[in-house]
Protein backbone atom coordinates (compact mmCIF):
# COMPACT_ATOMS: atom_id res chain seq x y z
CA UNK A 1 0.00 0.00 0.00
CA UNK A 2 1.20 3.05 -0.93
CA UNK A 3 2.05 5.86 1.77
CA UNK A 4 -0.14 8.12 2.27
CA UNK A 5 1.20 10.92 4.50
CA UNK A 6 1.89 14.26 2.68
CA UNK A 7 5.72 15.05 1.78
CA UNK A 8 7.23 17.88 3.50
CA UNK A 9 8.63 20.18 0.81
CA UNK A 10 12.28 21.44 0.50
CA UNK A 11 13.00 24.38 1.93
CA UNK A 12 14.28 27.36 -0.18
CA UNK A 13 17.65 27.36 -0.79
CA UNK A 14 18.14 30.54 0.72
CA UNK A 15 16.37 29.20 3.79
CA UNK A 16 19.11 26.19 4.00
CA UNK A 17 22.09 29.00 3.58
CA UNK A 18 20.76 30.76 6.69
CA UNK A 19 20.54 28.92 8.80
CA UNK A 20 24.28 27.13 7.73
CA UNK A 21 25.87 30.57 8.07
CA UNK A 22 24.45 30.99 11.75
CA UNK A 23 25.39 27.74 12.33
CA UNK A 24 28.61 27.41 10.91
CA UNK A 25 29.15 31.34 12.43
CA UNK A 26 27.92 30.00 16.12
CA UNK A 27 29.83 26.08 16.38
CA UNK A 28 32.05 26.29 13.88
CA UNK A 29 32.16 23.16 10.53
CA UNK A 30 34.04 21.17 12.49
CA UNK A 31 31.09 20.81 14.65
CA UNK A 32 28.08 21.13 12.40
CA UNK A 33 26.59 17.73 11.04
CA UNK A 34 24.65 17.30 8.34
CA UNK A 35 22.05 15.67 10.71
CA UNK A 36 22.53 18.54 13.26
CA UNK A 37 21.49 20.74 10.30
CA UNK A 38 18.98 18.55 8.52
CA UNK A 39 16.56 18.37 12.21
CA UNK A 40 16.72 22.76 12.21
CA UNK A 41 15.46 22.75 8.59
CA UNK A 42 12.98 19.89 8.79
CA UNK A 43 15.08 18.19 6.26
CA UNK A 44 17.01 14.90 6.08
CA UNK A 45 20.29 14.70 6.30
CA UNK A 46 20.64 12.48 3.00
CA UNK A 47 18.57 15.13 1.51
CA UNK A 48 21.14 18.09 1.84
CA UNK A 49 23.52 15.64 0.80
CA UNK A 50 22.05 15.63 -2.42
CA UNK A 51 21.87 18.70 -2.87
CA UNK A 52 25.82 19.48 -1.48
CA UNK A 53 27.43 16.50 -1.83
CA UNK A 54 29.95 17.75 1.05
CA UNK A 55 30.26 19.90 4.05
CA UNK A 56 32.88 21.71 1.79
CA UNK A 57 30.37 22.23 -1.04
CA UNK A 58 27.69 23.56 1.76
CA UNK A 59 30.14 25.98 3.19
CA UNK A 60 31.43 27.28 -0.13
CA UNK A 61 27.94 27.49 -1.46
CA UNK A 62 26.70 29.74 2.09
CA UNK A 63 29.41 31.80 1.21
CA UNK A 64 29.13 32.51 -1.98
CA UNK A 65 25.19 33.26 -1.08
CA UNK A 66 26.35 35.27 1.66
CA UNK A 67 28.60 37.19 -0.38
CA UNK A 68 26.17 37.41 -3.28
CA UNK A 69 23.22 39.41 -0.87
CA UNK A 70 26.46 41.88 0.27
CA UNK A 71 27.96 42.77 -3.36
CA UNK A 72 24.28 44.19 -4.75
CA UNK A 73 24.90 46.98 -1.85
CA UNK A 74 28.60 47.27 -2.89
CA UNK A 75 27.92 47.60 -6.40
CA UNK A 76 24.90 49.99 -5.59
CA UNK A 77 27.47 52.18 -3.65
CA UNK A 78 30.34 52.09 -6.16
CA UNK A 79 28.55 52.74 -9.14
CA UNK A 80 27.28 56.33 -7.52
CA UNK A 81 29.49 58.43 -9.76
CA UNK A 82 27.42 61.88 -8.28
CA UNK A 83 29.95 61.03 -5.35
CA UNK A 84 33.62 61.67 -4.57
CA UNK A 85 35.55 58.08 -5.26
CA UNK A 86 37.61 58.42 -1.74
CA UNK A 87 33.58 58.63 0.20
CA UNK A 88 33.22 55.67 -2.45
CA UNK A 89 36.26 54.06 -1.07
CA UNK A 90 35.10 54.93 1.96
CA UNK A 91 32.01 52.69 1.31
CA UNK A 92 33.95 49.94 0.24
CA UNK A 93 35.95 49.69 3.38
CA UNK A 94 33.14 49.63 5.45
CA UNK A 95 31.02 47.00 3.67
CA UNK A 96 34.55 44.48 3.54
CA UNK A 97 35.46 44.75 6.84
CA UNK A 98 33.55 42.65 9.74
CA UNK A 99 30.49 44.53 11.50
CA UNK A 100 32.73 42.77 14.80
CA UNK A 101 33.49 39.99 16.33
CA UNK A 102 31.52 36.74 15.29
CA UNK A 103 30.60 38.24 11.97
CA UNK A 104 28.80 35.19 10.48
CA UNK A 105 30.15 36.34 7.10
CA UNK A 106 33.50 36.46 8.37
CA UNK A 107 33.75 33.52 10.16
CA UNK A 108 32.67 31.54 6.75
CA UNK A 109 35.67 32.88 5.38
CA UNK A 110 38.06 31.83 8.07
CA UNK A 111 36.81 28.11 7.69
CA UNK A 112 37.09 28.65 3.78
CA UNK A 113 41.07 29.99 4.30
CA UNK A 114 41.41 27.20 6.95
CA UNK A 115 40.22 24.20 4.70
CA UNK A 116 41.28 25.26 1.45
CA UNK A 117 44.50 24.06 1.63
CA UNK A 118 43.58 21.00 1.61
CA UNK A 119 40.50 21.00 -1.25
CA UNK A 120 41.23 22.40 -5.03
CA UNK A 121 37.76 23.21 -4.97
CA UNK A 122 37.35 25.13 -2.34
CA UNK A 123 40.51 27.14 -3.42
CA UNK A 124 38.90 27.47 -6.67
CA UNK A 125 35.73 29.17 -5.42
CA UNK A 126 37.14 31.23 -3.13
CA UNK A 127 39.21 33.29 -6.14
CA UNK A 128 35.85 33.10 -7.35
CA UNK A 129 33.84 34.81 -4.56
CA UNK A 130 37.04 36.98 -4.42
CA UNK A 131 37.23 38.43 -7.78
CA UNK A 132 34.01 40.86 -8.25
CA UNK A 133 35.94 42.47 -5.23
CA UNK A 134 39.04 42.82 -6.65
CA UNK A 135 37.21 44.02 -9.77
CA UNK A 136 35.21 46.53 -8.52
CA UNK A 137 38.40 48.05 -6.46
CA UNK A 138 40.30 48.19 -9.33
CA UNK A 139 37.84 49.89 -11.24
CA UNK A 140 37.48 52.57 -8.64
CA UNK A 141 40.89 53.23 -8.41
CA UNK A 142 41.13 53.44 -12.52
CA UNK A 143 38.46 56.14 -12.08
CA UNK A 144 40.12 57.88 -9.42
CA UNK A 145 43.20 57.73 -10.90
CA UNK A 146 41.69 58.88 -14.07
CA UNK A 147 40.20 62.30 -12.79
CA UNK A 148 43.25 62.74 -10.57
CA UNK A 149 41.44 61.84 -7.12
CA UNK A 150 44.34 59.51 -6.99
CA UNK A 151 48.36 59.50 -7.46
CA UNK A 152 48.71 58.04 -11.31
CA UNK A 153 51.08 55.58 -11.28
CA UNK A 154 50.59 53.82 -15.04
CA UNK A 155 49.23 50.30 -14.87
CA UNK A 156 49.34 50.25 -10.92
CA UNK A 157 45.94 50.00 -9.69
CA UNK A 158 46.24 46.32 -10.01
CA UNK A 159 48.75 45.92 -7.71
CA UNK A 160 47.35 48.62 -5.31
CA UNK A 161 44.36 47.07 -5.12
CA UNK A 162 45.92 44.01 -3.70
CA UNK A 163 47.62 45.89 -1.63
CA UNK A 164 44.53 47.20 -0.14
CA UNK A 165 42.64 43.53 -0.03
CA UNK A 166 45.13 41.95 1.67
CA UNK A 167 45.38 45.61 4.48
CA UNK A 168 41.80 44.44 4.74
CA UNK A 169 42.07 40.92 5.82
CA UNK A 170 44.68 41.40 8.22
CA UNK A 171 42.68 43.86 10.11
CA UNK A 172 39.29 41.92 9.13
CA UNK A 173 40.69 38.74 10.94
CA UNK A 174 41.54 39.87 13.87
CA UNK A 175 38.61 42.03 14.68
CA UNK A 176 35.95 38.96 13.20
CA UNK A 177 37.86 36.52 15.97
CA UNK A 178 37.44 39.18 18.79
CA UNK A 179 40.96 39.22 20.00
CA UNK A 180 42.00 41.95 22.14
CA UNK A 181 42.22 45.04 21.07
CA UNK A 182 40.50 44.47 17.73
CA UNK A 183 37.70 46.84 17.54
CA UNK A 184 36.15 48.05 14.09
CA UNK A 185 36.37 51.40 14.55
CA UNK A 186 40.00 51.46 14.90
CA UNK A 187 40.12 48.85 12.18
CA UNK A 188 38.45 51.36 9.71
CA UNK A 189 40.91 54.35 10.95
CA UNK A 190 43.99 52.37 10.05
CA UNK A 191 42.33 51.59 6.65
CA UNK A 192 41.70 54.98 6.09
CA UNK A 193 44.64 56.44 6.86
CA UNK A 194 46.67 53.19 4.99
CA UNK A 195 44.57 54.33 1.65
CA UNK A 196 45.68 58.21 1.89
CA UNK A 197 49.09 57.16 2.33
CA UNK A 198 48.88 54.63 -0.29
CA UNK A 199 46.85 56.82 -3.27
CA UNK A 200 46.36 60.49 -2.29
CA UNK A 201 48.21 62.67 -4.56
CA UNK A 202 51.42 64.32 -3.52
Amino acid sequence: MADARPRRPARPREEVFATARAAIAEHGLAKLTMAGLGKQLQMSAGHLLYYFGSKDQLLLETLRWSEDQLGARRRTALADGGRDVWERLGDYTRLYLPEGAGDPRWILWVEVWGRSPASEELRQGQLEIEAPWDADLVALLDEGTASGSFAAAAGATTERAAQIRALLDGLAVPLALGLPGALRARALHLAESACRTLLAPA
